[in-house]
Formats: structure tokens, C-alpha cells, sequence
């Protein structure tokens, strides 16, 4: 078993436990950085390893405390560097060796993201978040940045004493740093082992709040009481989740809203999830973004993907667990409508990659493949499509939920491969084999584009949005009159976006109706980040000029990466704006999240050392 995207030895070694101390600076956009990494031996004579670096400077490096002979290799695409050290003894199969690396980060980090204070709510200090995911730990921590390794860890992390600290841990107290008395040492442990890829840090001028009994919500002051009201269901999701997959082994689960610029609209870090301001509409709509990152405290975070080929068996299974709890807390129709808005999502991956790439296939082979570039909602919905289309066949949502919750049980605090999930899959049903050897496993798998089964959803809520886009495709200009604001006004956030999802896969509608839907409908006002995204993709698609700016404006004032990297391509693919596409990218490019900045450059064909002419 091989990682494509790790240099590090996992045949002869593991890591059982990081030690980390962080030194913040600000100034220089760097971490002065020391880890301190237990290293189990997997044979016998033991007495090298290689770790993954990614810009990182590497001072000396100790074992037992014994200087240790170390070198960097040649640097690698998006591999980053490996890291040869040298013991300066053997040790037997089964014995620990702490190794000490120290470090300091690069201001180009690609796990970090500084912001100026200007990039802040507040406005007067500084900000600092990671995102480590999928291989983006090594520039911050030197570690087998493999999800397949495991391991605990403890932190400690100084910082100027106007900003606190929260890492994905279990928050352990804090003191004025000795060395400094302007800075203050906040300290984490994480006694769950879990892969590298879930350490993370945030520091900035946060505040909190308590919204359940082992909760609260993380942000800048101007964000909290917001986020507050709109998290305020947390722990009714996390007893639903606990009562559909076993117990929350994390301890503590709080959310922490980013500053704009985060690249995603959540991220799963044990005990303190991430969360984009993106969801903060005022009506609790999007809170299924937090029910998925909840769920990946069980199918992601306690049961791990061995490598990123097998990404889906994360997301597949995150997706659907948050629709089970959708269905819990809402009704089954409910949970058949948001597999149907999933279904339309994967064609639109789909037609984007276009339906002969091997990255749409569940289980791609990322072989000199950056992850960063496979990320797609394949992973999510043609996951999600398989694990539905198999409860239809196996007997219902609580015969198939058994089975997820058994499979969580059986491979908790591991990593598993597709292969793993497949013979549990057919051990567990063993009296339905003859069932299961119908299914087309090598197309679901292992062949590009859509599924080869569409499973039947129930349209009841759908309904009323496919009448309403067939009035649109089907109005001619005489009847643009006969819509009114009554049509939406019975339409729930949810019904809202799935109307403009539809209608995004028909052909572009003429210039005249998207103003008389703007008309009617007012949707230029309309705040909900969901809603607002497709409604700006349908005008420009449409030649609407003046959505123009308010689509560049979505895509620049916030950096969510489902939102900005569509609204650039539709006005790129609009040719009269083709190049005030890539202007704006080229002026905003500097404050954008270096992952973001770096596929929405491929998305406009932009060379990598192109400067602004601004």
C-alpha cells in the first residue's frame, strides 16, 4: 500500500504522537516551529526515515535528543521536499524514537493564510488560519502527511497577548510566555489519534459563545452574536448524529466562522469545525453544512480515507449521514430533495470535467496527481448515489443505516480503502450476496462520468420548482407579465435554489426574462449566499451586463471556492468581459487564499508569474 501524494516511510514506521511549539510572527508571515514527533518502528533495524516538508527550513533535527543526519530532496511539483534523517543508532520493531525537528514555516506556506488586518472584520488586528487538507500539513509541520497514519498530539502556541489561539484539540489552559510577557502560550491536547491533515490553528481577535452543553461558536466579535443564532441547533444535530452512527468521541465540538477568504464552506477539524461566513444568511437554511461537518466526526475524522484515491469513502458516506439527520429533524421528502439538488450538482462536476475524465471516477488514481486539482463534488454525490442506490437495494434506510453504523464501529480510529468498505460490505449482507453480485461495481467505480444507475428520488418538494422553471423556459415575451412575487413567496431557501439550480441546466434564458425575473422577483437583493450565487451565474450566462459587477463583486468579497471559481468562468465564458475577468483576478489575487488563487489562475488561463497591470 503506497500514498501517490507522500514521500514518507509508512512500511517501516509510524507516528504515534506530535509534540508541537509554535512561535507566531506576524511580521515576518512565519511560524518559528519545533516538533517533537514519537516514531513507532514497523521492523527491525531500524535506523532511517523520510518525513514530508513543503517550504519549510529545516535547522537541525535530534533523535533521543542525539544530533541525527538529515537532507532535503529534490522538490517535487506538489509533493513539496522529503525529509532523509538518519538515526544515529538502530532501534528494534516496536520500540519509539522521539525525533525533534526544528523549523520555521515560509511566508508562502500553503497550509497558511496571514491576513492584514485590513482582510478582517474588526479591522485593527492581524489573522492567521491553516487549512491542511488534503497535503497542505507538510509546510507547517514536518510529518507523514499520509491520512493512513494516525497519531495524537499536543501543542503549544505563542502569540501576541491581544489574540487567542484555538487549534482542532481540546483547549488546555494558557500563560504569559516566559520569554516574552506581550505574548501569551495557549496550550491544546488531542488524545484521539487522527490523521495530519485535521491539525489546525486559528489566531486573531476571536471571541466565543456557548450554544450547547459541549459547544461554542468561534469569531471575530463582529461575527459571534450571528453566528450564535445560526448554529443555535448544534447539539440537536449532534444527539441526532450520536443516536444514528454511536457515541462523540471528540469531547468538545465547536464551530469557528473564518473570515471571508476560507476556501471552503467548512472543514471537518476535530473539535473546533471550520466554517465560511457564506453561511451566516439569518434564516438557519444552510445549517447542512454544519450537519455534514458534524457527520465527519464519525465517517471521516474517526473512520479515515487510507489515501485520497478513496476520498469518497469520506465524503460519500458524510453526505449521507447529514441527509439522515435532514431526514430525522426534517421528513423523508426532505432528504429525497436534497439528493435530488446533489444529483445536479454531480452533472454539473461532471460536464465541467467533462464526462471522460478519469477524475470523475468514484475511485480516480491520483498517480502524479495534485488533490487540490481532483476536488469536486464527485467524491460527495456519486458517493452518496452508490450508498443510496444500495439501501434501495438491501432493504430501506434503517436496514443500510445499520450497516454504516456497524462499519464506523468496526474501522473506528483507522484508515481503510475502497477494497476494506467493499468486503465488510459483503460480509455484513451476507445472506443478500446474490444481490449485491448484481451491481456494476467495476462502472460504479472505476469508469468516468455519471452513475450507471439513477436511483428514483420523490419529487414532492422538487415538484413546484420544475413547474415553476418549465413556465420560465416556456414564457414568451407576452407573458413575462404573469409572473409575480407570489410565485417564490411560498418557495422555502431550499425550493429557491433548486428553482435556479434548474434552470442553470437549461439553455441560457433570454436577456428579457432574467430582467423580468429581477422584476418580479427582486432577486438582486436577496443575501442568502446559495441563492445569490446561482442567480448571478443564470444573468451572466444570460448577457445580462449589469449582473456583471455584482458577479465579480460575489466572487472577490468572498473566496469560498464553490462560489468564486463559477462566477469567474461565467464571466470569463462571457467574451466582452473576458479580460475584466482576469484584471480582477490579477488585482485581487494578493488577498486571496493561495489554493484559491492558485485554480481560479488554471480556471482563466492564467500564467503563474503574471503581474496586474493595475
Amino acid at each position: 500500500m503506497s500514498d501517490p501524494c507522500s514521500f514518507s516511510s509508512f512500511t517501516s514506521c509510524v507516528t504515534r504522537h506530535l509534540n508541537l511549539s509554535l512561535h507566531l510572527d506576524f511580521d515576518r508571515h512565519v511560524i518559528r516551529a519545533k516538533v517533537e514527533i514519537t516514531v513507532e518502528a514497523l521492523v527491525d533495524r531500524f535506523s532511517s526515515l523520510t518525513l514530508d516538508t513543503r517550504d519549510l527550513k529545516v535547522a537541525s533535527v535530534l533523535a533521543n535528543g542525539q544530533p541525527a543526519h538529515f537532507s532535503l530532496g529534490p522538490r517535487h511539483g506538489f509533493k513539496g521536499t522529503p525529509l532523509d534523517i538518519t538515526l544515529p543508532f538502530d532501534i528494534s520493531r516496536g520500540q519509539h524514537v522521539i525525533v525533534t525537528v526544528s523549523y520555521e514555516t515560509s511566508p508562502s506556506a500553503s497550509a497558511l493564510q496571514w491576513l492584514t488586518p485590513e482582510q478582517t472584520a474588526g479591522k485593527k488586528h492581524p489573522y492567521l488560519f491553516s487549512q491542511c487538507q488534503a497535503h497542505h500539513c507538510r509546510s507547517m509541520v514536518p510529518c507523514q502527511d499520509s491520512p493512513s497514519v494516525k497519531h495524537t498530539y499536543y501543542a503549544q502556541v505563542s502569540v501576541p497577548k491581544e489574540l487567542v489561539a484555538v487549534m482542532s484539540a481540546v483547549r488546555d489552559g494558557q500563560e504569559v510566555d516566559p520569554q516574552d510577557n506581550n505574548r501569551i502560550i495557549y496550550r491544546f491536547r488531542q488524545p484521539v489519534a487522527m490523521p495530519s491533515y485535521l491539525i489546525a490553528i486559528v489566531v486573531g481577535a476571536l471571541e466565543s459563545r456557548e450554544i450547547g452543553p459541549r459547544s461554542r461558536v468561534w469569531s471575530e466579535k463582529e461575527y459571534v452574536d450571528k453566528a450564535a443564532f445560526e448554529f443555535s441547533e448544534t447539539e440537536t444535530m449532534l444527539k441526532t448524529a450520536e443516536d444514528l452512527a454511536g457515541p462523540y468521541v471528540w469531547g468538545q465540538y465547536d464551530i469557528l466562522v473564518l473570515p471571508p477568504s476560507f476556501p471552503y464552506g467548512g472543514m471537518e477539524n476535530p473539535c473546533l469545525t471550520f466554517a465560511t461566513p457564506t453561511l451566516l444568511a439569518g434564516d438557519k437554511s444552510l445549517s447542512n453544512v454544519i450537519a455534514h461537518e458534524i457527520s465527519h466526526s464519525w465517517t471521516g475524522n474517526l473512520v479515515t480515507n487510507k489515501t485520497w484515491e478513496h476520498f469518497w469513502l469520506n465524503e460519500g458516506h458524510t453526505v449521507y449521514l447529514e441527509r439522515m439527520i435532514g431526514r430525522c429533524m426534517e421528513s423523508e421528502q426532505f432528504r429525497q430533495f436534497k439528493a435530488i439538488g446533489g444529483w445536479k450538482d454531480l452533472q454539473d462536476s461532471v460536464n465541467t470535467f467533462g464526462a471522460n475524465n478519469p477524475l470523475t471516477n468514484l475511485v480516480p488514481s491520483l498517480q502524479d496527481v495534485n488533490p487540490d486539482d481532483a476536488f469536486s463534488s464527485v467524491p460527495y454525490e456519486k458517493g452518496f448515489a452508490l450508498l443510496y442506490y444500495l439501501e434501495e437495494l438491501l432493504g430501506g434506510p434503517e436496514v443500510f443505516m445499520g450497516f454504516v453504523k456497524s462499519y464506523i464501529q468496526l474501522f473506528a480510529y483507522s484508515s481503510v480503502t475502497t477494497e476494506e468498505w467493499k468486503n465488510y460490505l459483503f460480509t455484513y449482507f451476507k445472506d443478500k450476496v446474490d444481490v449485491l453480485n448484481k451491481v456494476d461495481w467495476n462502472a460504479w467505480m472505476f469508469t468516468p462520468g455519471m452513475p450507471p444507475v439513477k436511483p428514483q428520488y420523490d419529487t414532492t418538494l422538487a415538484d413546484a420548482c420544475i413547474a415553476l422553471t418549465q413556465r420560465w423556459i416556456k414564457a414568451k415575451d407576452e407573458d413575462l407579465s404573469s409572473f409575480k412575487e407570489s410565485d417564490v413567496k411560498a418557495l422555502s431557501s431550499h425550493q429557491l435554489i433548486e428553482f435556479l439550480s434548474l434552470l442553470l441546466q437549461e439553455t441560457p434564458l433570454p436577456v428579457t426574462h432574467v430582467k423580468a425575473m429581477q422584476e418580479a422577483y427582486g432577486l438582486n437583493s436577496c443575501m442568502n449566499s446559495e441563492i445569490r450565487f446561482r442567480w448571478l451565474r443564470l444573468c451572466v450566462r444570460s448577457k445580462w451586463e449589469e449582473a456583471v459587477p455584482l458577479a465579480l463583486k460575489m466572487a472577490t468579497e468572498q473566496g469560498r471556492m464553490k462560489f468564486t471559481r463559477p462566477l469567474f468562468r461565467e464571466v470569463f465564458n462571457f467574451e466582452k468581459y473576458r479580460d475584466e475577468a482576469v484584471r480582477l483576478f490579477l488585482a485581487h489575487r494578493g488577498a486571496m487564499h493561495p489554493v484559491t488563487a492558485g485554480l481560479v489562475a488554471k480556471d482563466l488561463k492564467v500564467e503563474a508569474g503574471s503581474k496586474s497591470s493595475l
